[in-house]
């Protein structure tokens, strides 16, 4: 009976998704102006991913065709690759399309009040939430009904970590070179305000939180949710049977109901703190989730067998809020780590951008404790299963702390639609105070993400070991060593290619927007500006950038795997692991907390806009912007991606 839980489950998020989308398209779009904003971001976003999905076509293709071509993988892995694929493209396209139909909804709905401007943001990012837990556990139980085989599942999750890969490089490519090009040019030199109309930037840093921030970030997770699910049902087969095989599933579909009861707790009668709406929605479905995942775990595996599983479950749900909790301390504007930023940009950028890398530095203490802990419980309770498994709990209420991540760009294009539309000053206000949230929303996300993507790595690498015989990594093996050391380098290699990206593609587009700031009829106001040409520049450069950086996190373990063999390269992801994990939260704490104190001081503290903090801050998010929407999240996918490729093509290693 258990096994048409993920098929309902799936179904009812797909249906609730469908619901709120319908509602959201049947609120008024706002005025004439402000339409025509949100037409053109709507327009160079998919336009973007219709550029890429021909990229990632061929890349698909090509490695289906490789995949079916090695008698040890076969056709039927290839099969499941591209579905992967499918799936998470899908999962995507329709999350940012709901995100750039929101973003003038959502500003009309601030003209009324924060609440009006929070029920439509959040709306938008729950449809992306329970789309991507809808179609992941739908492709899973679907892939798994096809081919009964977890080995043959494992493709299906190279299919969307492929795909995950490059949606995060090439978005993070796009949204911080034109946010960066924008804010050096309009902000620092020009001194006009943020998302102001003259800015030739500025449509495509609205673009770019989209294909960024919505269809990057859902694909990022939507690999998560995917191989945390499919690691824990291969360990789960060996220890408990058929019951362990479809635990996972059950934990999931499980999950999703309890997401959707939590959206309920998301009330707009908040007044001025839509943060603690968001977090009332998430706390309550943790809670409920608690609960009834040791009924769900005594069902499937019977009471005797359930509490080692549902023990190491809870955990890893307890260390994903405590990741949260963690990350919103170091990059909320009302806390202790923002505001010492905020104060040093006094004594300008230098001090700014030192305080804020020693405190990005100083926020793994805790990840880092909490994923230990994990991992101790988990293990201590149900051995390598209870790892797995409880990277499926950190994952499990997904449906809506990815609702409440990806709610975030919405309202940062709400309020750059309200500052460009001329929708006034209240209606600004109310976009700023949640795009402000936004901010911390999405780095919990971010946090939330990596913590999970160092569980499902462990998970990965786990069944890597039983795949290839390895049950311990030597490092006094001089080959293991050198793996350790080379996956250690790898995510360090992997943020230079892309920091270098962005500082390429910013370079451009500083130049294009200071050629059009010459023209003295855009500057006073009587010439709209090219907003297309900075759409062109970051989509050419995003497609053309993201390519090195994706090919070398498939390259790099086959290669190792190949010379040095399976021990070296259970080495290489040990390093990449410790190394990616550790980068990526330094990277996006500080990217965030940087982003934060910037707004803390805009909001009137400290000399407010225009003062010389102010300008030392805006250095400081600009050197932010890439630490934490580019490189630091784009790494937690790198150290899946590595653990994944090891384990698919493991029989060339033996």
């Amino acid at each position: 009976m258990f096994e048409a839980v993920p098929f309902a489950a799936g179904a009812l998020a797909l249906i609730f998704a469908l619901i709120l989308a319908l509602r959201i398209k049947g609120s008024g779009r706002g005025s004439e102006k402000a339409v025509e904003i949100s037409d053109l971001i709507y327009t160079g976003a998919h336009k973007y991913l219709e550029s890429q999905y021909k990229v990632l076509v061929v890349f698909v293709a090509v490695l289906a065709v490789v995949l079916a071509a090695i008698p040890s993988i076969g056709p039927a892995t290839a099969v499941a690759f591209v579905m992967g694929a499918l799936f998470s493209g899908v999962s995507g396209n329709i999350g940012m399309k709901i995100a750039t139909s929101a973003n003038s909804r959502t500003a009309e709905g601030c003209r009324k009040g924060i609440g009006p401007g929070l029920s439509v943001a959040f709306s938008s990012g729950t449809v992306m939430g329970m789309t991507v837990v809808g179609l992941g556990i739908l492709g899973v139980a679907i892939t798994f009904m096809i081919f009964p085989d977890t080995g043959i599942l494992f493709g299906f999750g190279f299919g969307a970590s492929s795909i995950a890969l490059f949606s995060r490089v090439g978005g993070g490519i796009y949204t911080k070179a034109a946010d960066v090009g924008a804010d050096l040019v309009g902000k620092v030199e020009a001194g006009i305000p943020e998302d102001d109309p003259r800015n030739p930037a500025v449509i495509a840093d609205n673009v770019g939180d989209n294909v960024g921030d919505v269809a990057g970030m859902g694909a990022d997770l939507f690999e998560s949710y995917v191989d945390s699910i499919i690691a824990a049902m291969a360990i789960g087969v060996v220890v408990f049977g058929a019951q362990g095989l479809w635990l996972p599933l059950t934990i999931a579909g499980a999950g999703i109901i309890c997401s959707i009861i939590g959206t309920v707790f998301v009330r707009t009668g908040t007044g001025k703190t839509p943060g603690k709406a968001l977090n009332r929605g998430i706390f309550s479905s943790a809670v409920l989730m608690a609960v009834a995942a040791y009924f769900v775990s005594s069902w499937v595996l019977g009471p005797q067998n359930a509490f080692g599983p549902y023990i190491s479950m809870v955990a890893g749900l307890a260390g994903g809020v405590v990741i949260g909790l963690a990350t919103e301390y170091h990059t909320s504007p009302h806390r202790r780590p923002v505001r010492e930023i905020a104060k040093s940009s006094e004594t300008g950028a230098g001090t700014n951008v030192i305080t804020g890398f020693a405190m990005g530095m100083e926020s793994t203490i805790v990840p880092v404790l909490a994923v230990s802990a994990v991992i101790f419980a988990a293990y201590s309770f149900a051995g390598l299963f209870g790892i797995a498994i409880a990277a499926v709990g950190m994952l499990s209420t997904l449906g809506i702390t990815l609702a409440t991540d990806t709610y975030g760009p919405v309202a940062d294009n709400a309020a750059g639609i309200a500052e460009m539309a001329g929708l006034g000053k209240k209606t600004r206000e109310n976009a700023e105070c949640l795009d402000a949230v936004g901010n911390t929303t999405a780095a919990m996300g971010k946090g939330f993400a990596i913590g999970s993507a160092a569980l499902t790595a462990l998970a990965l690498f786990a069944v890597y070991g039983e795949s290839v015989g390895v049950s311990t990594i030597d490092v006094m093996n001089p080959v293991v060593l050198i793996g350790v050391f080379m996956g250690g380098l790898m995510p360090f290699i992997f943020s230079s290619l892309t920091m270098r990206a962005v500082g390429r593609t910013a370079y451009t587009m500083v130049n294009e927007v200071r050629r059009q700031f010459r023209n003295k009829d855009i500057m006073k106001g009587r010439k709209r500006p090219d907003y297309r040409k900075p759409i062109a520049i970051s989509t050419h450069s995003a497609l053309r950038e993201m390519l090195i950086p994706g090919c070398l996190a498939v390259a790099v373990p086959l290669a190792v795997g190949v010379l040095l063999g399976a021990e070296a390269l259970g080495g290489l992801l040990v390093g990449s692991i410790v190394t990616g994990f550790l980068l990526a939260v330094t990277m996006s704490n500080a990217g965030g907390a940087w982003d934060n104190a910037k707004k803390y001081i805009e909001e009137g503290h400290l000399g407010g806009k225009g003062s010389q903090a102010h300008k030392a801050a805006v250095v400081g998010d600009t050197v932010g912007d890439p630490f934490k929407d580019t490189s630091g999240p784009s790494l937690n996918i790198l150290i899946k991606v590595m653990s994944i490729v090891a384990l698919v093509f493991a029989p060339l290693f033996l």
